[in-house]
């Protein structure tokens, strides 16, 4: 059988609170402070390739993206893939080379906190 990649469209009432608060406050400029706490102490976030673990490591790399670069995301869908495993698809538009992308976030939640994140196109 072959795997569906198709998305619903973003509603984030039917989201984990925690992966709404992420995207609220990482979104645009973000508290990277506020962001960093939806993780839980030995998250794991994976973006260009690059797997940064536990909180000291991911606090670099949110306060290392936050003075790279400006951008707007647009959220445009949405889909639960297990019990704790959502993707989140979105479009951002700004200053970095090509000046838009769009991303899949994939994150597992765990007992109410961001337990992994991997950002890609």
């Amino acid at each position: 059988m072959a795997e569906t990649h198709t998305v619903d469209p973003y509603d984030a009432a039917i989201l984990p609170e925690v992966i709404v608060r992420y995207l609220r406050e990482h979104g645009d400029g973000g508290d990277w402070r506020a962001v960093l706490q939806t993780f839980s102490a030995d998250g794991r976030v994976t973006d260009e390739g690059i797997r940064y673990e536990g909180t000291d490591r991911i606090r670099d790399w949110l306060t290392k993206a936050a003075s790279e670069y400006t951008y707007a995301t647009t959220l445009v869908g949405q889909r639960q893939e297990g019990p704790d495993q959502w993707v989140v698809s979105a479009r951002l538009q700004g200053n970095f080379p090509g000046g838009t992308a769009d991303l899949r976030y994939r994150f597992t939640v765990r007992e109410g906190e961001i337990a992994e994140l991997t950002i890609a196109p």
